[in-house]
């Protein structure tokens, strides 16, 4: 009976969640952390410390504290980045120290120093390393897409067609006829322009045989400064016929 209540002095006071093990998912290239819940079901202050086999590959916060009655504690258990393989199983572990609070507490250290054996009581956990599979990958990516926003607002009546300026067809016939007529006029002015440059050959040719302060000679250059005005026609022709196309199009 006395080695019964020796060992039940030893049991853990705390409900650890999770009980056994700490998982971390990688990759590791990044520091992973997990959480340690520590829940104090009796009726009494608990005194805990957090102590690993591996202190320089995890940073834990808290490592220690104090838990009032019927309280929980969430201890983050962060491991730093490494060179993960999977064919190396983990041998790190973690141990969660416990034992009742003194009426007084002035000094942490102290009442760990002074805890006597018979006083501690500890849970021991092991790591575990888990890489994701494809589907969690999936999973992550899906979750950092954003979620599309749904138009839920109706419109009442046909939708709105584009703005538009349009002609009517009494514009759009004087137009086409205003355009027909300044085309006509073009050929015209062509024509003539033709005309008169031929006429101007012929008649270089001739001052070419002729003496140059000769009457042909004469008229000739008197033609030549005629010919243009026919030119000019032509370019203010086309001007208006760009201008009224434009504002057809438009």
């Amino acid at each position: 009976m006395a080695a019964a209540g020796a060992l039940a002095k030893h049991e853990q006071i705390l409900v650890l969640d999770p009980p056994t093990d700490l998982k971390f998912k990688g990759p590791f290239t990044d520091v992973v952390t997990t959480n340690l819940k520590l829940r104090n079901p009796s009726d009494r202050k608990v005194c805990f410390k957090v102590k690993t086999t591996a202190p320089r590959r995890y940073c834990v916060r808290p490592n220690s504290g104090i838990i009032d009655p019927g309280s929980s504690v969430i201890v983050s258990v962060m491991l730093q980045p490494f060179d993960y393989d999977p064919n190396e199983k983990s041998k790190h572990k973690f141990m969660v120290q416990t034992t009742y609070a003194p009426p007084n507490i002035s000094d942490m250290e102290a009442v760990w120093k002074e805890a006597k054996p018979d006083e501690l009581m500890d849970s021991k956990l092991r790591c575990v390393f888990e890489m994701p599979n494809e589907n969690d990958k999936m999973n992550d990516i899906d979750a950092s897409k954003p979620a599309p926003v749904l138009n839920t607002s109706k419109q009442d009546g046909p939708m709105p067609k584009p703005h538009s300026v349009s002609l009517n067809d009494t514009e759009t016939r004087k137009l086409v006829e205003e355009c027909k007529r300044l085309q006509a006029e073009i050929m015209k002015l062509t024509d003539e322009n033709r005309h008169l440059r031929d006429e101007g050959l012929r008649l270089r040719k001739v001052a070419h045989s002729d003496k140059s302060g000769s009457p042909t000679a004469l008229a000739l250059r008197d033609n030549n400064g005629s010919n243009s005005l026919p030119s000019l026609l032509v370019v203010i022709a086309a001007i208006f016929i760009g201008f009224f196309l434009g504002k057809f199009i438009l």
